[in-house]
């Protein structure tokens, strides 16, 4: 009997499982290709905003409690409502930015973003849901938002932001909120909001620590003006690579959200030439005054040179996307595919696998042959972990009676600081320990994840 009970137990747990993926399918059916070609017709078809003087009754009771506000009013609350503002980014910052927009009453929301939601988003996300894995983030937030605020006229767009639509498509609202999570994207909504005169509130998250200010606005700066000139792409981290408590961009992204507000209704915003900043390990907020707006500036200078959108992906040379980004740092010959490094091992090819990731990535999971030593120890000569590799590498090759150079094979999460491993290495090599040939592998553990063993886990 108890048999019984446990296998109709099982096939209805099956049967659970099978309907949410039908449902899944369903929805990604319905709402596909037709609704994503109506979505991105409304770049160029937007309506005017309905112009509003007055609350109904309805709208007292949706309102009354930020309505006894003196600082919004009634006045206040039909400006929020006559104002559109356009949301770049549909993630970890967009998503509480846009909930709270609606929910207080903005009268247009543009929704903008290229991506599907994935499982790894929805720990920060929170707009998305499981059902809603697979679907365009744009249309999935505006489900939500609808379900919140049906007042609220939401438009989303599954796209691409780029320098041949950003002009056109901010132009048509407010205020802009850059919710995105990458440098050239940054660099062009900076440029779009600043040749279209649209106020920037902007605002960015990464592991523990947030940052948040308003760009030109009342004769503030813009972000050129405080940076001029793109950083280094191997120098950028974003949450791909360096991860984020979920809370921490939900914390900017309702800082960032008041701030569109205020603007919004008349008021002041309290950063317009400061930039707040968050420490979420220390729970501290701490403001710097930032420099004036710069008379050199290349785009709102007295002598601009930027006067049309650029190809940003090539002035940052980075990719305007928040996955993890590829370098492509070494040779051909330095580097090996994870098929070729399971061709090694199923040899038993007397060699190395060292494993440069953080030890709290090398936790999550790892080779089990693999030692780890983090890149940082490496470009630090960390006393230990050097006198580690030097014994590793001299028992490897006292035990394999090898007489060249020891084989080492790099590995990392997706091949990027497996690369930088493999070139501190080769300074290294006969100096600081024994001779060895380096080699990178190609996608790293990614990549071992998805094309050698299935099994291994995938962060």
């Amino acid at each position: 009997m108890d048999d019984t009970v446990l296998s109709l137990k099982t096939q209805l747990l099956e049967r659970e499982r099978e309907i949410v993926a039908l449902k899944k399918k369903l929805v990604q059916l319905e709402k596909g290709n037709s609704v994503i070609i109506e979505l991105q017709e409304k770049v160029i078809n937007l309506s005017p905003l309905k112009s509003n003087t007055a609350l109904n009754n309805d709208d007292i009771m949706r309102y009354s409690r930020q309505l006894l506000l003196p600082e919004l009013g009634v006045k206040g609350q039909v400006a929020l409502s006559n104002i559109s503002v356009l949301v770049v980014g549909c993630g970890g910052l967009g998503c509480p930015v846009a909930q709270y927009l609606a929910a207080a009453g903005v009268g247009r929301l543009g929704l903008l973003d290229y991506d599907v939601v994935e499982l790894s988003n929805l720990h920060r996300q929170v707009l998305h849901t499981e059902l809603t894995q697979g679907q365009p983030k744009a249309l999935s937030a505006a489900q939500t938002i609808r379900r919140l605020n049906s007042t609220v006229d939401c438009v989303p767009y599954h796209l691409q932001l780029s320098r041949e639509n950003a002009t056109q498509l901010i132009r048509q609202y407010d205020i802009v909120a850059d919710c995105s999570d990458n440098v050239p994207t940054r660099y062009l909504v900076n440029d779009a909001c600043v040749l279209t005169g649209k106020p920037l509130v902007s605002a960015s998250a990464l592991r523990m620590e947030g940052q948040l200010t308003v760009y030109n606005y009342r004769g503030g700066p813009c972000y050129r003006c405080l940076y001029p000139k793109p950083p280094p792409p191997e120098t950028v981290t974003n949450c791909s690579d360096g991860g984020v408590l979920g809370v921490v961009p939900g914390i900017m992204g309702c800082l960032q959200a008041l701030e569109v507000l205020k603007i919004a209704s008349g008021q002041r915003s309290s950063f317009e030439k400061q930039l707040l900043m968050f420490d979420g390990q220390e729970g501290r907020f701490r403001s710097i005054r930032l420099r004036p707006k710069q008379a050199e500036c290349a785009v709102c200078g007295e002598t601009p040179t930027v006067t049309e959108l650029q190809d940003y992906e090539q002035l940052c040379g980075s990719a305007a996307t928040d996955k993890c980004r590829r370098l492509n740092l070494l040779t051909k010959d330095q580097r090996v595919s994870v098929q070729e490094y399971k061709d090694v091992l199923d040899s038993s090819a007397p060699h190395l696998l060292l494993d440069v990731r953080p030890k709290v990535e090398a936790d999550i999971c790892h080779l089990p042959i693999s030692i780890n030593i983090p890149l940082s120890s490496l470009e630090n000569k960390k006393a230990e972990h050097l006198t580690l590799l030097k014994d590793t590498v001299s028992d490897l090759k006292r035990k394999m009676n090898i007489k060249s150079q020891v084989p080492v094979f790099v590995v990392c999460k997706l091949g990027n600081d497996s690369q930088k491993a493999v070139q501190l290495l080769e300074k290294m090599s006969g100096h600081e320990i024994e001779r060895i040939a380096a080699k990178d592998i190609i996608g790293g553990l990614m990549a071992w994840a998805n094309k050698i063993d299935l099994s291994f886990p995938q962060y």
